[in-house]
């Protein structure tokens, strides 16, 4: 079964009105189960529009979407996924095992299964001694860390990542990568993640997903042909330039064409 369907997606806002705004239009996506595809495109093209859809924190205007072969909105009450999101978005006031705490807590774990699944999403992160800390008292990456780990906690078979080391500096950047692959193929995950880096979405994934402009629209689907494990040594292989060079010449037929077109238009 597919982790996820998108059949013919469009999402307007301010549908009617003046300041209406077309956000996507004829998306059709299957993502595999267990696979990770990225999104990559211009600001402002409608990946992190399309990363809500299939969270059910936005509806579409048309189309249909299906999530572990239920509707967006039933996944979402079924906690079928995790988020994570460019800022870590932790609870200052909360340890960061109670953090990761949270979601069971919402699905009504008793208090021992909480603890030991968060112990057990610390031990996954490398974060085990820090689970009394506090997020104040942890760089960037490691919150990064405890928020996927929070995202992780109820086991969910699909993670929707929206930037989520945007904000980090490159070695921690490339550090942080490696990990969600690695945590990847101990959970079996499908991963849909939103990215402006072209080499982040290369190494990362399967199939990089191109976007064009407003109203955003796919326009290539790159395979990422890389065998074996991603690792540090995946950054000097020529498969992996290959995919860069894909995706960006993806990405510039994109730029290329609207500007024609925005030509022609005069």
């Amino acid at each position: 079964m597919s982790a996820i369907e998108i059949d013919n997606i469009s999402k307007i806002f301010n549908a009617g009105s003046g300041n209406q705004v077309v956000a996507l239009t004829d998306i059709d996506l299957s993502i595999a189960s267990g696979e990770f595809v990225s999104l990559i495109g211009p600001s402002g093209c409608g990946k992190s529009t399309l990363l809500r859809l299939i969270a059910n924190l936005l509806e579409p205007t048309d189309g249909n979407i299906v999530v572990n072969g239920k509707s967006p909105k039933q996944a979402r009450l079924d906690q079928d996924y995790g988020m994570a999101f460019q800022q870590s978005g932790l609870f200052e006031w909360r340890t960061v095992a109670k953090n990761i705490e949270l979601p069971l807590e919402l699905k009504g774990w008793d208090k021992a299964k909480r603890h030991e699944r968060a112990m057990e999403m610390l031990e996954l992160v490398k974060l085990a001694d820090f689970a009394g800390h506090y997020p104040w008292q942890l760089s960037g990456g490691m919150q990064q860390r405890v928020a996927i780990a929070r995202a992780l906690a109820v086991h969910p078979s699909l993670l929707l990542m929206d930037e989520p080391f945007g904000a980090l500096d490159e070695m921690t950047r490339e550090h942080m990568q490696s990990e969600l692959l690695s945590i990847c193929r101990r959970t079996g995950s499908s991963v849909v993640f939103v990215t402006h880096s072209i080499p982040e979405a290369v190494y990362l994934s399967n199939r990089v997903v191109v976007m064009s402009p407003r109203p955003g629209r796919i326009t290539k689907i790159v395979n990422v042909s890389i065998e074996g494990e991603r690792s540090d040594a995946t950054r000097d292989n020529d498969a992996f330039f290959r995919g860069i060079t894909a995706v960006r010449e993806a990405l510039r037929g994109v730029e290329m064409s609207d500007h024609v077109r925005g030509i022609e238009d005069r």
